[in-house]
């Protein structure tokens, strides 16, 4: 039974708070253009920044957004003298299988509201069904804002575990991408008492693993990780050595926040140049107005400066494991490499479209993806 210190939370900014963005909006001090017009090597173009800016400030609806978080259902519990916030839907279904699904950065529990409905109450006929539960990463939306150093993945990953037995789920299956992925491997690796199985989009390797026997292609996919890691990951450099000094404007400017959010959507999504082709203003808004309204932007970089590059080499996963490798994501770890952390790996799939985030950019696709994958890893560990 779930334990009496979990307490239902409703989402409610006060009007002011929302008054206060639009204000801030209106008056917003934006750059030059850009000296390569309309194009986004250099960042968010100007004309692109300026359009979500005013559809932010006069078309966009938080209310519609806080209502179905709200819907799904909220709750709050204190784990280590730190509030931690959850999505919690229960599925009507007898037979449903306890689920964790855990986000990264600079995603949110706003990448999961669209398909909870659908994991825990499937329409499709013999689709399994979920309890699902969602958390916000400590110093992300509404969970509390750590104090002191130590909420690293680790932890992160045990308090996980310690959240799942207050609900009354002694086991339970997991899935997690970016941070999610980090800590969904953990969870796996540290806990496979509790652990059935999982299904991540962030399969990462043991560093330092020969390439001579790999295909040409995933060489190619070896090659592009490290030329991410290598080229394209300032941000992370910055959040992991510097995350109060970025955190000042990301606090401060709502127009910096979205910014510093949106570049990663149009970098890490299956498209040529913007995200809203194939992410709406308004999906992407809601994890940014999320991170406006809670002030999370300098807590939640900090899982950075606390866990960065620090996955444990010697970790293994045992329990059964799925994984999905999408094609534009910014890490795409060849199944060789995988398997010498994961394994047990009982289902692997390379979608042929979707990047960094599935379940906002082929939302159908992910649910069944995820469906497939939990259902294989299921089937082996009972």
């Amino acid at each position: 039974m779930p334990s009496d210190d979990v307490h239902v939370f409703e989402a409610h900014a006060p009007d002011a708070a929302l008054d206060e963005l639009r204000a801030r909006l209106a008056a917003a001090r934006l750059p030059e253009r850009e000296t390569t017009p309309g194009r986004w090597d250099q960042g968010v173009p100007l004309d692109a920044l300026a359009d979500v800016v005013d559809y932010w400030r006069t078309g966009y609806h938080w209310r519609s957004f806080e209502a179905r978080l709200n819907r799904i259902g909220q709750f709050r519990t204190t784990i280590d003298g730190l509030d931690i916030h959850f999505l919690h839907r229960r599925s009507p279904r007898a037979d449903a299988t306890p689920l964790i699904l855990t986000p990264g950065w600079p995603g949110s529990i706003a990448e999961f509201a669209d398909v909870v409905d659908e994991l825990a109450d499937p329409e499709t006929a013999g689709a399994p069904a979920f309890h699902v539960v969602a958390p916000s990463l400590p110093g992300f939306g509404y969970s509390g804002k750590p104090a002191t150093t130590g909420w690293g993945t680790e932890k992160i990953a045990a308090a996980w575990v310690e959240l799942m037995t207050r609900l009354g789920y002694r086991r339970f299956a997991a899935h997690g991408g970016d941070w999610g992925g980090v800590i969904t491997t953990i969870l796996a690796g540290r806990f496979p008492a509790h652990v059935l199985g999982i299904h991540t989009t962030t399969a990462q390797a043991p560093p330092g693993l020969p390439t001579d026997g790999l295909t040409a292609s995933e060489r190619r996919w070896a090659e592009e990780t490290r030329d991410f890691w290598r080229h394209r990951a300032a941000y992370a450099k910055q959040q992991a050595t510097r995350p109060q000094t970025i955190g000042y404007s990301l606090v401060d400017s709502p127009v910096g926040l979205l910014a510093w959010i949106l570049d990663k959507f149009a970098e890490w999504t299956d498209t040529r140049e913007s995200p809203f082709e194939t992410i709406s203003r308004d999906r992407i808004l809601d994890d940014v107005t999320l991170y406006w309204l809670t002030r999370t932007g300098a807590s939640a970089a900090r899982i950075y400066y606390e866990s960065h590059d620090s996955l444990d080499p010697g970790l293994r996963v045992d329990v059964p494991a799925a994984i999905s490798v999408y094609p534009r994501d910014i890490e795409k770890c060849p199944r060789p490499l995988a398997q010498e952390r994961f394994r047990r790996i009982v289902r692997w799939t390379e979608p042929e479209t979707g990047g960094h985030f599935p379940s906002l950019e082929v939302p159908g696709y992910f649910v069944k993806d995820l469906q497939d994958g939990l259902a294989a890893v299921l089937a082996v560990s009972r």
